[in-house]
């Protein structure tokens, strides 16, 4: 079992009354709720987060790419994983977005994920998300009927720069150039594990089956809701004749810890409202456009986060309470996971099993909590609930989607240790 820090970096100042202030969280959030001198200090905290994680023994931390968003403060998630591969020593950088179909040329991601790739020693898991539709087809202005097709030139493209050993030309249908010549390589050979972020489109299942890549659940809405997306992503792998190592997938759940549940229940409750409340403020206007969906996704019936999200926002509900914002809700509907680390641990290796997940993202920082209160988190986490997790699916199964970093005596010196 891989144990993975997650990050979205959110904007931790919202107001008390920002959903009655503004129409969304995303796309025409008001740019005045942003103060430069305040994000200064909220980006240096996040990097201190991230640092730490990765000092205290996660496998992986992990970052990824929105736009115009006040919940995910990360345009580029290159820029945090160039500063980590310096900063840290060990852990894994999961790079859980580039958005391809928004880089013309997609070389762009290759080139820099490579280089990121060179710095850290052979650290990079390569996330490829499709983008969601408030990323790419409202903040960048993509088609969303094009999308999912420039997604797969440029998945095609970025694999054939990593891999080929000649300069080449790629003639796509999005993307022409003579000259292709992916300088620096990757360490990693024949490239970086490649993982598939996801909100539960069929399609995308498919896509992970047939190239062997991971499929990754990032839920907002916890386990109970994972439920039925992870378990259509088995079935399917299991009609396309696929093995059902834990190892192909990766799941994401807040998670809230403290020496006893009464105080993990103190200590969280602002936090996790301030996210459920504003942070998820998402007009649906800006949820599904014409064409983004595909048939066979529609037919499943299967939902993404963010119409999940827009149902919060606007209180509307489903099977599963997918509207509660307040923290009593937010825990029952398992949301957010808190407890002591007993309990955290036991409820995380009952998720992992259920879902069939060898790669668990643990969103330890969420909404407004401080630094203090997340390094807290994170250190007991780790100390108290990791022991009594690693050892899971480890005898039966073998991670084949995992970096390849250089040995440690081809390795320069972390710069925080130098």
């Amino acid at each position: 079992m891989k144990l993975m820090w997650f990050h979205l970096m959110p904007y931790t100042e919202l107001p008390a009354d920002f959903r009655d202030r503004t129409s969304s969280v995303w796309v025409d959030i008001d740019p005045k709720f942003f103060d430069p001198a305040r994000g200064h200090l909220m980006y240096n905290d996040f990097m201190d987060e991230l640092e730490h994680a990765a000092a205290c023994g996660f496998d992986a931390v992990c970052v990824n790419e929105h736009h115009a968003n006040g919940y995910g403060q990360m345009p580029s998630p290159n820029l945090v994983a160039a500063s980590l591969a310096r900063n840290t020593r060990d852990a894994a950088l999961c790079i859980m977005g580039n958005s391809v179909a928004l880089y013309n040329p997609p070389t762009r991601v290759a080139e820099e994920m490579a280089m990121i790739d060179c710095i850290s020693g052979g650290r990079v898991i390569a996330g490829f998300p499709v983008g969601s539709p408030q990323d790419t087809c409202y903040a960048y202005g993509q088609n969303p009927s094009q999308l999912r097709q420039r997604y797969y030139e440029g998945i095609d493209l970025i694999r054939q720069a990593w891999t080929r050993d000649d300069v080449f030309a790629f003639d796509g249908r999005f993307t022409k150039q003579r000259y292709v010549n992916c300088w620096p390589r990757p360490v990693q050979r024949p490239h970086p594990p490649i993982w598939i972020p996801g909100g539960g489109s069929v399609e995308t299942w498919r896509f992970c089956a047939e190239h062997d890549f991971v499929y990754s659940f990032l839920s907002y809405f916890g386990y109970k809701v994972a439920r039925e997306q992870m378990h259509g992503y088995w079935a399917e792998l299991r009609r396309l004749g696929k093995d059902t190592n834990p190892f192909r997938a990766g799941f994401l759940q807040f998670v809230g810890v403290a020496e006893t549940r009464a105080e993990a229940l103190r200590l969280y409750r602002e936090p996790a409202e301030y996210f459920y409340g504003r942070c998820l403020h998402v007009d649906p206007k800006w949820v599904v456009p014409p064409g983004y969906m595909t048939e066979a996704t529609i037919r499943a019936r299967v939902q993404s986060q963010m119409q999940l999200a827009a149902k919060v926002s606007a209180g509307g509900g489903a099977s599963i309470n997918q509207s509660a914002t307040d923290f009593a809700g937010i825990v029952d509907n398992g949301y957010v996971l808190v407890g002591s680390p007993d309990e955290v641990a036991d409820k995380l290796r009952e998720i992992a099993l259920d879902l069939g997940v060898g790669h668990l993202m643990l969103l330890l920082q969420f909404g407004n909590m401080d630094k203090a209160l997340t390094k807290y988190n994170t250190q007991l986490f780790a100390d108290k609930v990791i022991p009594q997790l690693k050892d899971l699916f480890d005898n039966d199964w073998e991670d084949h989607w995992w970096v390849k970093p250089l040995a440690g005596a081809q390795r320069a010196a972390c710069a925080v240790a130098a």
